[in-house]
């Protein structure tokens, strides 16, 4: 028996509400099971009960053992003085206020019926199964699912605003400088991400500002930064970017001693360092004020527009220093304009409307809603059992909940698994 489960029964009645009992033989009614507390504290707040007739307001604490309020110190915490009612599962221990007065205490395994023990039991029992409700996953309405999905991806935007905020404190409050930072570990992808992050925060991005007036400077000093003006080459290109870095080595007194150096090995030529640096030093020369253009952005075509760049024209014809190729252009595609959007600027969008109180979920959704959806194992398995994401967000949301609840079995915390639950009562 799990805790959650027990939480789950509570808060949706799922017990014999007509004749429930304390162990004392009490009469209970339950007028409200209490606000759900996912943090450190009673497991619900101000919940409403009559015991014998009495009606009682306060904190319901919940445990599968009544022994765990004393395993757990319940009895020395301030926070739990204001328990109304302990609701167990087994009835192993009576436990007591500081002023001795005991707490009253529901034993729930004799009010839950036997069948809704069976379903929670079929749900945790298909260990085998990519995820525990794929054969019954279809059996949700198209209802509960958008609903459900729109959660999780704002979920999924949310879990990304810790570092933002940790980011941001560091760079006193500089949105521009946070978003610079961001979209170069984005411009790394996978392979790179935290070597273009360690370049963008090895200079002020004053400095950054300051070389983006002019397209080789800037490019000189993300290459510089990232070690790869480092030795001789007979390029031309090569050694104009040399010089300018050596330049601005003396001029902004930086180094980059502390640089994780980008990869090449098994990347698409595309993906090159070379490539998606000159890309991002081209991006913010066209744009210097970046973040603020994006802020006004709308539409999916509104942030293609701001986000759309090319590389100098030497790497038309170039992937590396020195080695000549066939000429293609070197500008960013919607697919990789995308994996920018979702990865960097609308969580960061999300994160500014939040702080300054502007926020409308429905500006956000919008635009996700009118993203493809991605293509990885996880979309393709969640695919193969009859869920198929529509575009950008329900691929997202797909994400979310295969990390945070499927893989973690907190079915009794998703829509679904609640849904499904009760179906089968």
């Amino acid at each position: 028996m799990k805790e959650d489960f027990l939480h789950y029964v509570w808060k949706y009645r799922k017990f014999d509400v007509a004749n429930l009992r304390t162990v004392n033989n009490e009469t209970v009614v339950v007028h409200s099971p209490g606000l759900h507390n996912a943090n450190s504290g009673p497991d619900f707040f101000n919940g409403q009960v009559s015991i014998a007739q009495v009606l009682w307001a306060g904190n319901i604490e919940i445990h599968v053992r009544s022994i765990s309020w004393y395993k757990h110190k319940h009895h020395e915490d301030p926070a739990y003085d204001n328990v109304i009612l302990h609701v167990v599962w087994h009835f192993d221990e009576r436990v007591y206020r500081k002023d001795g007065s005991e707490i009253p205490t529901i034993e729930l395994q004799h009010w839950v019926s036997a069948a809704t023990v069976a379903a929670y039991k079929k749900l945790f029992r298909n260990t085998a199964n990519w995820i525990p409700c794929e054969r019954d996953f279809r059996m949700v309405d198209d209802f509960t699912l958008r609903n459900w999905m729109e959660r999780l991806f704002i979920q999924r935007l949310e879990n990304r605003t810790d570092r933002f905020a940790r980011d941001l404190e560091n760079l006193n409050n500089d949105w521009e400088a946070l978003f610079f930072q961001s979209l170069a570990a984005a411009f790394g992808t996978k392979v790179n991400s935290e070597s273009f992050r360690s370049v963008a925060q090895s200079v002020d991005f004053s400095v950054v500002r300051k070389c983006a007036t002019q397209p080789n400077m800037l490019e000189a000093l993300l290459m510089g930064q990232a070690g790869m003006l480092e030795g001789d080459c007979e390029d031309l290109y090569f050694r104009v970017l040399k010089d300018h870095y050596s330049f601005l080595k003396l001029k902004y007194a930086i180094h980059n001693d502390h640089i994780i150096s980008p990869k090449f090995f098994r990347l698409r030529p595309n993906n090159f360092p070379t490539i998606r640096l000159s890309q991002l030093a081209a991006l913010y020369c066209n744009k210097p004020h970046l973040f603020s253009k994006l802020l006004e952005a709308k539409t999916k075509d509104d942030y293609y527009h701001v986000l759309h760049c090319e590389a100098n024209d030497y790497w038309d014809t170039h992937y590396s220093f020195g080695k000549q190729v066939r000429n293609t252009s070197k500008r960013l595609h919607a697919t990789f304009l995308d994996l920018l959007l979702i990865n960097v600027v609308l969580p960061l969008k999300f994160f500014y409307l939040r702080e300054n109180g502007r926020f409308s979920d429905e500006e956000i959704l919008v635009v996700s809603r009118s993203l493809k959806a991605e293509s990885n194992t996880i979309i393709r398995n969640f695919d193969e059992i009859g869920v198929s994401a529509e575009d950008l967000l329900e691929s997202q949301a797909l994400l979310e909940l295969k990390t945070n609840y499927c893989d973690t079995k907190k079915c009794l915390q998703c829509a679904i698994g609640n849904k499904l639950i009760r179906k089968k009562l």
